[in-house]
């Protein structure tokens, strides 16, 4: 009987929505006009490697193991030929662009060509070109590239502020290699702040978008793109309807200092904080909860230097509202570094204006991959999945850290929240810290770990220091 129910409500719908004049939204225009503008990116990245195929990093005892110490041959000996030593091979991604200008600029996720040798452009008309990266924002996670050509079909720009949540958008990429694939749903909110993310209010949807779709636009009914499809929530790496994107006036923003300088300047005041609940506005005084409670203060920054002391929530800055603390991170980054702005606090039961004078945040750089060249081989994987390298005295120099090792990939553990770029600063396991010195010292460590130990990694990650827990075995890749 409930299945019957079930399959006339499915006949009737429709028909009940056209009957009330409501039609279903037809993409087909949209689809066929802004196709073109949507581009296929691939990428090669060359590595050294160790010859021949390697046995995967499981146990001795492991049923496998035996397996494929039988079928995996050994690597040729000295005077066997080829693979002796080293060797070059190429790793291929794919992700997905748009063209913002006929003369040939790119947006894409700054993801899509990290660490990329060459970078391969393709359009709907099945041209091919190779693309040069003129920068590339790893905050924002926004890359702008250039090819050679002209007359080209762009994009038209839309306002995301103009969003409404329920709103129809559409999507169109390259998802799991599939060029040109048009997904639609609605927006499901709007300035969503997600975890270490912290200079991009998101736009969340309910589009369908998988691998493949990184850096690819999201499209109003008008055809006026709107935002970029930068990451999914997940707890498979398939879709799940948790979609965000990177509203297109941040990425417009972006794009025009990466053409212009090569970089991003951003403004920092030297503050940590953290959002106003409930009980901290009642019991700072506060009417409501809103702003951002500084809980620490930078020793010599541009916030101390001012005035502003730890326990001051801070309701606005240079004029603007600061109504959750995520939101204070933007306004100050958008911030030009060198410039005075007011910042209300408020201060023991009453509001008081201090000015400050804007510093600059430091790039969120690693060691690039010229910057490497001259090294040892590709490091392997160690326990966890992770290839790890040690960090120069440059690199210590630049994060202000004593030690450390910078993960260079992540091979067999993705559902660690560990990232190529992080750098890992200390081990705790069974209540005992050890800090990390070395990439031999932190592969030994690993290595001596009871057999599915729970640790925990301290990680700098940019500006950010996290926390992240993982089995002391990598979990299947």
């Amino acid at each position: 009987m409930a299945r019957a129910l079930l399959f006339y409500l499915l006949l009737w719908m429709p028909s009940a929505l056209l009957a009330q004049g409501r039609e279903l939204p037809d993409f087909t225009e949209l689809a066929e006009k802004q196709g073109p503008t949507v581009v296929n990116i691939s990428t090669t990245q060359a590595r050294e490697r160790r010859a021949g195929p390697q046995i995967p990093n499981i146990e001795e005892d492991d049923p496998l193991y035996d397996f494929f110490r039988r079928f995996i041959p050994r690597p040729p000996g000295p005077g066997q030929g080829p693979g002796q030593g080293p060797r070059e091979f190429e790793s291929r991604s794919l992700g997905s662009g748009f063209i913002i200008s006929t003369d040939g600029y790119i947006l894409t996720n700054a993801h899509v060509v990290d660490a990329a040798d060459e970078v391969t452009v393709s359009l709907t008309d099945k041209r091919e070109f190779k693309a040069r990266v003129i920068g590339a924002d790893r905050r924002t996670d926004l890359a702008l590239i250039k090819i050679e050509a002209t007359g080209l079909l762009a994009v038209r720009m839309g306002d995301p502020n103009r969003l409404k949540v329920g709103e129809w958008v559409v999507a169109i990429g390259s998802p799991f290699g599939f060029d040109n694939t048009v997904t639609a749903g609605i927006v499901s909110a709007k300035g969503r702040s997600l975890p270490q993310e912290s200079f991009v209010p998101f736009i969340q949807t309910d589009v369908a978008i998988n691998p493949g779709n990184s850096g690819g636009p999201l499209f109003n009914m008008r055809g006026e793109v709107v935002g970029i499809n930068s990451q999914i929530y997940s707890r498979t790496g398939g879709f799940m309807g948790l979609s965000f994107a990177i509203p297109i006036d941040v990425a417009m923003d972006v794009q025009g200092q990466l053409r212009q300088f090569g970089r991003v300047s951003r403004g920092r005041i030297g503050v940590v904080i953290q959002e106003v609940s409930k009980e901290l506005a009642e019991s700072f005084g506060l009417p409501r909860p809103a702003g951002a409670l500084v809980s620490g203060v930078e020793k010599g920054g541009p916030a101390e230097k001012a005035g502003v002391e730890t326990g001051d929530i801070i309701l606005k800055f240079d004029g603007k509202p600061v109504s959750t603390s995520s939101e204070l991170p933007r306004i100050v980054g958008n911030t030009k570094p060198g410039s005075k702005a007011s910042v209300e606090v408020w201060r023991k039961g009453v509001t008081r204006e201090i000015a400050v004078t804007v510093g600059e945040l430091p790039e969120d750089r690693v060691a690039s991959r010229g910057e490497r060249r001259g090294k040892p081989p590709e490091q392997a994987a160690n326990r966890l999945g992770f290839a790890v390298v040690d960090l120069t005295a440059e690199q210590k120099r630049d994060l202000k850290l004593r030690g450390g090792v910078i993960v260079e990939e992540v091979r067999n553990n993705r559902r660690a929240d560990v990232r190529s770029g992080d750098v890992i600063t200390a081990v705790t396991s069974r209540g005992q810290t050890t800090e990390v010195k070395s990439a031999e010292q932190f592969n030994k460590l690993l290595a001596q770990l009871e057999r599915n130990a729970t640790l925990t990694l301290h990680v700098r990650r940019g500006e950010q220091n996290l926390f992240v827990t993982v089995k002391g075995e990598a979990a299947p890749g």
